[in-house]
C-alpha cells in the first residue's frame, strides 16, 4: 500500500491554512501546516515531507529565505519547493530562479491548480527523467518572463565611462529610467544640479518601491479574501454531506 504523500504548507493567513487543508484531504494528502517559518523549518528538518509550499511574504524569513535554507540543506535538498507570491513579475522569477524553487504561483489561486502542480512534483519525484539534471523546473521559472515585450522590459546600458556619475537609485522591476533623468545627471558640468538630480531620482526610487510594496499587501488581502469564499464554499459542502448522510 502506498504511503500518503506529506506536504507542508507555510502561510500566515489562517483561513489559507484551512482551506488548503481542506482541498488537499481529498486528493489523499495529508497537509501540515504552519503560520511562519521559524516553527516550520526545525519540523521540516526532523521530518521528511515530499512538498514544501511557502508564502513569500511572511513576517519573519521570508519564502526565499525558506527556499534556499531547505535546497541547501545536505538531507533535503531535492525536496521540491513552491513558492506563492502576489506579485509575480521578472524580478520575482529571477528571484524564485536564484534560490532554486521549483514552482512560482501567483496569488490568488484556486486550490485545484495547486494541487495539478503538487501532483506533478510528486510524480516528476517518483519517476525521474534519467540524465535530466536537477533545476530544470527552477530553469523553466526563470524563463516566464523571457519573452516579456520590449516596451515592459529593461533595456541594457552601456556601462559608465570614467568620470560618468552612475544612477543612484535602480528603476523598480519593469520599468526604465528615462535617458531625459540619467542624461542631466551624467552630462552636467554643476555639481549642485548633479546632487539636485540624484535626490529627486532617490526620491522617485523611494516612492516606487512603497508603491509596489502596498500593491504586494492589496494582492495578499485579495488572496485572502478568495481563500476565504472558497473556505466558506468547502464549509457549506460539508454540511451538506453530514446532513445528507
Amino acid at each position: 500500500m502506498a504511503s500518503t504523500p506529506t506536504v507542508v504548507f507555510i502561510d500566515d493567513s489562517a483561513t489559507m491554512r484551512e482551506v488548503i487543508k481542506i482541498a488537499f484531504r481529498r486528493e489523499n494528502i495529508e497537509v501540515v501546516a504552519y503560520a511562519d517559518a521559524a516553527s516550520a523549518l526545525p519540523n521540516i528538518e526532523q521530518g521528511n515531507p515530499d512538498v514544501v509550499i511557502t508564502d513569500v511574504i511572511m513576517p519573519d524569513k521570508d519564502g526565499y529565505e525558506v527556499c534556499q535554507h531547505i535546497k541547501q540543506h545536505p538531507r533535503l535538498g531535492n525536496t521540491p519547493v513552491i513558492l506563492m507570491s502576489g506579485v509575480v513579475n521578472r524580478a520575482v522569477a529571477e528571484k524564485a530562479f536564484s534560490v532554486k524553487a521549483d514552482e512560482l504561483i501567483r496569488k490568488p489561486f484556486q486550490p485545484q491548480d495547486l494541487i495539478t502542480r503538487v501532483k506533478h512534483l510528486l510524480k516528476s519525484e517518483a519517476s525521474p527523467v534519467p540524465g535530466q539534471p536537477q533545476g530544470n523546473a527552477a530553469a523553466a521559472l526563470s524563463s516566464i518572463f523571457s519573452a516579456a515585450p520590449a516596451s515592459g522590459a529593461a533595456k541594457p546600458r552601456p556601462a559608465p565611462s570614467a568620470g560618468t556619475q552612475p544612477p543612484m537609485v535602480a528603476a523598480p522591476p519593469g520599468q526604465e529610467t528615462s535617458p531625459a533623468t540619467v542624461t542631466p545627471m551624467q552630462s552636467s558640468g554643476n555639481g549642485s544640479t548633479a546632487k539636485l538630480a540624484i535626490n529627486a531620482s532617490g526620491d522617485v526610487g523611494k516612492l516606487k518601491v512603497e508603491i509596489a510594496r502596498l500593491e504586494g499587501l492589496v494582492k495578499k488581502l485579495q488572496s485572502e479574501l478568495a481563500a476565504e469564499r472558497e473556505y466558506v464554499r468547502s464549509l457549506e459542502e460539508h454540511f451538506k454531506t453530514a446532513q445528507q448522510g
